[in-house]
């Protein structure tokens, strides 16, 4: 991660000062959030560089969702990072609140972490409330990392430090990124130990005194460090109907770098806890999204197992401090928050299983629909969405076994300008799905992988879907009710405002159904 440059004593005091004015919800024709490429349903600072998610909890006094995030306030790199802080009612709609956490001194900076809500008082830091929040977080220095927490009385909003952190000293540089859930009749600690391939698992009485209690290692992806570790109960479903069979542990670990398609990565760990270790059902590797911008996400805190809700950090550490909304003055956003849940899928196993939260606070009126636009086109001219951005959904039935080798479904978004295009397609004979940016010329690097593929066997025999949600520079699909997904940024020199859609090859028995819909600019 970047350092910062050195701030002289007075310019850092007055950032200080500025960072604690709060920062409104700005309107959509304010040039804050109006540029080309600046996404208007997914999360994105108001200015500068974010990078992960941190610290994501439910009040559950008035329901507001906490969103903060790494953030570099003086910069549009990583570096000198705080806690930046949004705040929602829906997770779509968010209000900028001031920097939430900032660093100690120039020669330590706040880096990942988590909060939880201390109902019962366990710190003592809150004797008279049932809401008190304490934010759990490394404390990067130069050539140590540490734990340490700081508390709000105030549901969140503004935190104090804790007079004898660190609660974990380190001895290492690489120790860092707790996330804490409440287990039974005590606290849980994950925490990357990210050269060591390892995750430590620690418990407290009180999120102040930590015990370890084991290591969970050497599984799965290793790459070259393990960061951002996630331990969360989440719904166990069939695989055929959808339907909630039981619960199960999920571990997430974020790769960085080391993934196999370059940079960053995130896999996942089904497995069993028993409130001291974490068991993985096999040491086999799963990816969560099979593009490349989907790192570094976090589970909702406060939320029931049936309520596991995850947010990502929508880019990748090999060009996210080179992509070119630097001249919009922003760089970075999140991903959608989704709905999250395990499934057993024929001969591969287990599969998470993601999907968008509910979209209806940002669905606008219908652009199309057609019930059945087999072997055929259809082509919408979207230029006149003010947020240029698009709820999709395509549902092919009565798909019979052997298929033709030229039965495929296309989704393309191009602009009638520059003669760009980004496009989507399923072969349905061999079940292979393509996600292609190539043909898109803003950004240039030999590290922006430009096509991404991948083997997605049909839920049913006979009937297949793909939802997908398209925000002027960032795309997120999810095929087959969530099996597989992606999630990828893009670039191109004009908007992109026409959507095409073909099918072709398919059987007279098929039938393909399609919605799109506008979505609405949530800085409206």
């Amino acid at each position: 991660m970047a350092y910062r440059s050195v701030l002289t004593r007075a310019v850092a005091t007055a950032l200080q000062l500025l960072l604690l004015l709060p920062i409104s919800s700005v309107a959509a024709s304010d040039p804050l959030y109006s540029g080309v490429y600046r996404p208007q349903v997914h999360y994105s600072p108001p200015r500068n560089f974010m990078n992960d998610p941190n610290g994501l909890f439910r009040s559950a006094k008035d329901g507001t969702w906490h969103l903060y995030y790494q953030y570099n306030p003086t910069g549009l790199v990583a570096g000198n990072q705080h806690w930046g802080h949004a705040t929602s009612p829906d997770l779509y709609h968010w209000t900028n609140q001031p920097v939430a956490l900032s660093p100690p001194n120039n020669q330590t900076f706040v880096w990942s972490g988590s909060c939880v809500v201390d109902v019962n008082n366990t710190s003592g830091f809150f004797p008279s409330q049932d809401d008190g929040v304490v934010a759990i977080y490394t404390l990067a220095g130069p050539d140590r990392q540490s734990q340490a927490i700081s508390y709000s009385r105030d549901g969140g909003y503004s935190f104090t430090a804790y007079d004898g952190n660190p609660v974990i000293p380190g001895n290492s540089s690489q120790f860092r990124d707790p996330k804490v859930i409440w287990y039974h009749d005590r606290w849980l600690m994950t925490v990357a130990y990210p050269v060591d391939f390892a995750v430590g698992l620690f418990t407290s009485h009180n999120l102040v005194d930590w015990t370890p209690v084991s290591n969970f290692s050497l599984h799965g992806l290793l790459g070259f460090q393990w960061e951002c570790p996630n331990l969360v109960r989440v719904p166990e479903i069939d695989y055929d109907t959808g339907r909630r069979l039981d619960d199960i542990w999920l571990l997430v670990v974020s790769v960085n770098p080391g993934s196999p398609l370059g940079g960053s990565v995130t896999q996942y760990f089904p497995g069993a806890f028993n409130g001291t270790h974490f068991e993985a059902v096999d040491s086999a590797v799963r990816i969560a999204d099979f593009a490349k911008d989907y790192y570094a996400g976090q589970f909702f805190y406060g939320l029931p197992d049936q309520e596991a809700v995850y947010i990502s950090w929508a880019s990748n550490w090999q060009y996210a401090e080179a992509v070119p909304t630097a001249s919009e003055g922003w760089r970075s956003a999140m991903g959608l928050p989704r709905r999250t849940a395990l499934t057993r899928a024929p001969r591969v196993g287990w599969k998470l299983v993601s999907q968008p939260y509910d979209l209806s606070p940002v669905q606008a009126g219908q652009l199309l629909y057609q019930d059945n636009l087999a072997n055929n086109a259809v082509t919408l001219d979207f230029a006149s969405v003010q947020s240029n951005a698009l709820y999709w959904e395509a549902n092919v039935t009565g798909l019979p076994p052997g298929l033709p080798g030229t039965a495929s479904l296309n989704i393309s978004f191009t602009s009638s300008r520059s003669g760009e295009r980004l496009e989507t397609g399923y072969f349905f004979p061999s079940e292979g799905f393509f996600l292609d940016r190539s043909q898109l010329r803003a950004f240039q690097s030999p590290f922006f992988t430009d096509k991404f593929s991948i083997t997605a066997p049909r839920r049913s025999g006979s009937s297949w879907s793909i939802t997908g949600v398209f925000d002027r520079s960032l795309i997120e699909l999810f095929l087959d009710r969530g099996v597989d997904s992606a999630t990828a940024v893009f670039f191109s020199v004009q908007p992109l405002t026409d959507m095409e859609i073909t099918s072709s090859g398919l059987p007279k028995e098929t039938r393909v159904s399609v919605r799109v819909n506008a979505l609405r600019s949530v800085w409206s």
